[in-house]
């Protein structure tokens, strides 16, 4: 038995790892570990680029592979010797995009240790509640971070606060705390080949991410170093991603679609990433542009910043891509990796019209690492076109390689749909995780028929040579439940964005006496549109039925999403509580 998880539970797991019946055991990938792969590299290609990093003020700083290999290594010595990180321990991170911050990711791999990343964005409450969930022993935090840490790790418990576990806060950059190890001076006169006499496996744990749902406990998803390697295997495969490639990372590395996406994948294939501190529209095609990159994984709030930008370069007379970029200069890029928010069909026109460049729709989560499916990348422009926008919603495209996908029965009764039918996306394969950590109801829960149970709902249809073209149509615990009938908000939104003056529509749930749910609309308007209620209403009264069309509209400026760009819809069912005792008449 293993951290709470019973004997028929992890037979479960054990099921839902599989690929086509055959296990993790039977590798895909030909390392023994994370450190095999980065030292191999270190080895063959020393002076090739490996990772560019971009700080908040544009200061440029780049590493091979010999260079990055010797500073983990350090780390990894003043880890184990130093700061007594043992194999299986977790390591937690306070911090930010930075080649710091990736390379204390490594430095624990290397040892075999874990990390946990923190997200700066939750309140100190919660970072409180997984820093003592994880049972980290040592903390790097960033200097700018350094005060709230310590009330985060050391304040009241009565006020949720304290990680007792904490043993050790280390200090990364900023003016120097005397009281705290200083992470630049401590490595600095360290051997750079690590010290330790062991060697971690392919079956050690690397990450324990947490689940950024808006209500109960976070849940820590456990990720494998096998993990890691087999879905940026699975990726590079997919997407025909070479060592002769340049990814960009614009997205938090806290979260997997930054760390496995665009520093995993670039690393397994001998390629180079360029780390940026944030995205930044202003430097967005400036950076592909300078560091020649081919492939950038963003989400859909960062396309709509893009055609925000597009369209005030219009304005002004300059080129789409910002003053002095021309078409000329983006021969290089291929495409975008896109998935963790909604993507909506009208941004997918507005985007790909605009610049011209396909995105690479896709799907996965956490839980089974990060992607499960693309588009593929040989479709015609047409055939792109086809599967972007002929069935109401924009397709997340096959299963990739190393995991096999299917429609179940949305209750959980472990029956199988057809095309067409909806139901739960369900994945299997060698990326899915190892467990959910601490929590044996979560896991009885989700692996219940031997298949790992996303929790969204979709659908798939199957083109001419058998290929199941995957379409996720929303969060199960998301759908409009109005009297029995269940709607979802992806529908209603797509009507929504088809109104002019409407910059983000968002269609939500909200509790009604007489249907149980009714539906609401969240409106952000764009800015100097004069849109009203009865605007809205009108438009969708011509678009859908009385029972699927919003009653009421609510005018906002702020959207809460998490920090991959989901819109939370249940942080805004408030909004619309009083008119939980209306009854909508047609």
């Amino acid at each position: 038995m293993s951290h709470s998880v019973d004997e028929a539970t992890l037979a479960k797991i054990s099921a839902a790892q599989t690929l086509n019946g055959v296990p993790q055991q039977h590798r895909k990938v030909p390392y023994d570990n994370i450190r095999q792969l980065l030292s191999q590299h270190a080895r063959t290609t020393p002076e090739k680029t490996f990772m560019i990093h971009y700080d908040a003020d544009g200061n440029h700083e780049e590493l091979t592979y010999s260079e990055f290999n010797a500073r983990a290594h350090q780390v990894a010595n003043m880890l184990h010797e130093d700061l007594g990180v043992q194999r299986g321990d977790r390591v937690a991170t306070i911090a930010y995009n930075h080649s710091d911050t990736a390379i204390i990711y490594f430095a624990c791999w290397l040892i075999g240790a874990t990390v946990a990343p923190q997200n700066v964005s939750e309140d100190d409450q919660r970072i409180a509640f997984i820093l003592r969930n994880s049972e980290a022993v040592i903390c790097f935090v960033r200097g700018e971070y350094l005060e709230r840490a310590e009330k985060i790790i050391h304040g009241s418990g009565a006020e949720g606060l304290g990680a007792p576990n904490i043993r050790q806060i280390v200090q990364v950059g900023g003016t120097p705390r005397p009281d705290y190890m200083q992470f630049h001076e401590a490595v600095k006169n360290l051997p750079t080949s690590y010290l330790g006499d062991f060697t971690p496996a392919l079956d050690d744990e690397a990450l324990l991410v947490y689940t950024s749902g808006t209500t109960g406990a976070p849940k820590g998803v456990v990720l494998t170093q096998y993990n890691l390697l087999v879905d940026a295997y699975g990726m590079a495969n997919w997407q025909a991603i070479t060592g002769n490639q340049r990814l960009m990372c614009v997205l938090p590395i806290h979260h997997v679609n930054g760390i496995v996406a665009t520093i995993m994948t670039p690393l397994y294939v001998g390629g180079s990433t360029v780390l940026n501190r944030s995205f930044s529209v202003n430097n967005f095609w400036r950076r592909i542009t300078a560091e020649r990159v081919h492939i950038v994984s963003v989400v859909p709030t960062l396309l709509q910043f893009c055609v925000e930008y597009a369209e005030e370069q219009i304005r002004q007379g300059n080129p789409i891509f910002g003053a002095g970029i021309k078409r000329q200069d983006l021969t290089h890029f291929r495409h975008l990796m896109c998935g963790a928010g909604t993507l909506s069909m009208t941004l997918v026109k507005n985007f790909e019209e605009l610049f011209g460049f396909p995105i690479l729709h896709g799907y996965g989560l956490s839980e089974s690492t990060c992607y499960n499916c693309h588009l593929p990348i040989n479709l015609t422009w047409d055939e792109h076109r086809h599967w972007m926008l002929d069935y109401g919603y924009p397709s997340i495209g096959c299963p990739i390689e190393c995991n096999e996908m299917a429609i179940f029965e949305s209750i959980g009764s472990g029956q199988m749909l057809g095309p067409g039918e909806r139901g739960e996306i369900c994945i299997r394969g060698h990326n899915i995780m190892k467990y959910y950590y601490q929590r044996p109801d979560a896991n009885t829960e989700t692996f219940k028929f031997n298949w790992f149970r996303s929790g969204d709902e979709g659908f798939y249809e199957e083109d001419e040579r058998g290929r199941r073209f995957f379409f996720i149509t929303g969060r199960i615990k998301e759908l409009i439940n109005r009297g029995g009938v269940k709607f979802s908000p992806f529908d209603i939104e797509e009507v929504l964005l088809e109104i002019p003056g409407v910059k983000v529509g968002l269609a939500i749930a909200f509790k009604n006496d007489y249907y149980g749910e009714e539906v609401g609309a969240y409106i952000v308007p764009q800015e100097g549109s004069q849109l009203d209620s009865e605007t809205i209403i009108a438009h969708c009264r011509a678009r859908m039925t009385f029972e699927k069309r919003p009653k009421v509209v609510v005018f906002g400026t702020d959207i809460p999403v998490t920090t991959t760009g989901k819109y939370q819809r249940l942080r805004l069912q408030d909004l619309f509580a009083e008119w939980e005792h209306t009854q909508f008449r047609k």
